[in-house]
């Protein structure tokens, strides 16, 4: 278990609940501080940031966010949506994570009457919500784990989501982002806190020696986009094999194998992958030394 999750355990509720209150206002504090000074940033200043790191025309990219990393950004999550859309053009595809839930799934499917595609928010951040409403945005719909895509085969990415018992296998976004050689940026974020494509390792791996799915299948019931309602099974992460990942302890491998870049946007920290890379990366560490989140050293 890392320090991170060791602390959490041990915090009672209320006093976790008072941190990220009394952060978030330090960062609002920081970032009105910032707007006064004049220090913002524009949408021009990111097109260049997201060009100077790579990012192209035509790229498949997934992106997991912090808005509050950036600095003050004049127009807020608006404009690094629509940087980033200009910066990957009309031939490439932006895909957002925007779960409704940023606990345990367990937790969270247990109280759960009706996922809503068009209505049910992202726990994930101003940005994710952001491009969640963007009206050429269209969401999977999974309840669990859902994701967002604008571009001309948004459809490819999204569309097979939904009835998939398991949030990230080969008929996800995740897998689909890695089968068509994309880019995953982590944007002020790591794989502590933003670790999905990790998960594409365990379902393709046929009997997983770990238990990191809860035992019990979960029905849902979805709305989708046009009012239908629908119902699914799904599976849900045991949170006992969930306390115990160490994402960021493998990013010492993907950046000796070549798969990851550690860069800077604006004020924000982050790590940019080359999604199929990443992937095979993770499958052949398995295979060869039981490599996971969870034994970041292997077995």
């Amino acid at each position: 278990m890392s320090i991170r999750d060791t602390i959490r355990k041990l915090t009672p509720k209320v006093l976790l609940h008072f941190f990220r209150s009394w952060k978030k206002k330090v960062k609002n504090k920081r970032l009105s501080a910032a707007k006064r000074k004049g220090n913002e940033y524009t949408k021009a200043d990111l097109i260049h940031a997201f060009q100077s790191i790579g990012i192209q025309q035509g790229d498949v990219l997934l992106v997991h966010s912090s808005l509050s990393s950036l600095g003050y950004v004049e127009n807020g999550p608006k404009d690094v949506v629509d940087a980033l859309l200009e910066v990957v053009g009309t031939e490439g595809h932006l895909l957002m994570p925007n779960s409704p839930n940023a606990s345990f799934q367990l937790e969270y499917v247990k109280s759960l009457t009706e996922f809503d595609v068009n209505n049910s928010p992202s726990a994930l951040g101003a940005i994710s919500e952001c491009f969640r409403k963007y009206p050429n945005a269209i969401r999977s719909a999974h309840p669990t784990e859902p994701v967002s895509c604008i571009g001309k085969k948004a459809s490819y990415f999204v569309d097979d989501h939904f009835g998939s018992s398991t949030p990230y296998a080969s008929n996800s976004p995740f897998y689909k982002v890695s089968e068509q050689q994309g880019k995953i940026l982590y944007l002020g974020v790591t794989l502590d806190n933003a670790g999905t494509n990790l998960h594409t390792l365990e379902d393709a791996v046929d009997n997983f020696p770990y238990p990191v799915y809860h035992d019990e299948l979960f029905a849902v019931s979805v709305r989708f986009a046009d009012g239908r309602l629908a119902n699914m099974s799904t599976k849900v992460h045991n949170p006992e094999q969930s306390k115990l990942r160490r994402c960021d302890q493998l990013l010492p491998l993907f950046e000796r194998e070549g798969v990851l870049q550690r860069v800077k946007v604006l004020n924000a920290d982050a790590l940019l992958f080359d999604a199929k890379g990443m992937f095979d990366v993770m499958l052949n560490a398995f295979h060869e030394k039981g490599v996971t989140m969870y034994t970041p050293n292997g077995r």
